[in-house]
């Protein structure tokens, strides 16, 4: 894994943005902000979010699974982000709950059981999140 992760946003139009990566060289991702300030035409950050603390749980489980010899038969999750008002009116993620749905065969249970104790400290995302990130930034003139 990449020590660094490197991200390039450019705005297409409107509020609609294109991001590529350094590390990834398949194409785009689109992203835009939800009528009536964009064009609801793509995800905006929170979802991205929203959905990277999911993939993120989910692979992590998954990991986990395979590491214990375990093979899943299905793995979902649904991620419900709630957003709220701070106390200066600004909209904020006040919280994100993850309802993950592993399906393996009865006798790999024990298993799946010893892995739901662990999984979640090894998700980056999550754990990071979680912690708080600092971020820094920088304005070019």
């Amino acid at each position: 894994m990449n020590e660094r992760i490197h991200a390039h946003i450019r705005r297409k139009e409107g509020y609609k943005f294109e991001i590529s990566f350094d590390e990834w060289d398949k194409g785009t991702v689109s992203m835009d902000e939800p009528v009536p300030l964009g064009g609801a035409s793509a995800p905006n950050a929170s979802m991205m979010l929203s959905s990277a603390v999911g993939h993120c749980l989910s692979a992590s489980l998954l990991f986990c699974l395979s590491r214990s010899r375990v093979e899943a038969e299905d793995l979902g999750a649904d991620v419900v982000t709630s957003l709220a008002r701070n106390d200066k009116g600004r909209w904020r993620i006040e919280g994100i709950k993850v309802m993950m749905k592993p399906v393996v065969k009865d006798s790999d249970r024990e298993k799946l059981e010893r892995c739901l104790t662990m999984f979640e400290d090894f998700c980056i995302v999550t754990a990071s999140v979680r912690e708080g990130i600092k971020v820094e930034v920088e304005i070019s003139k």
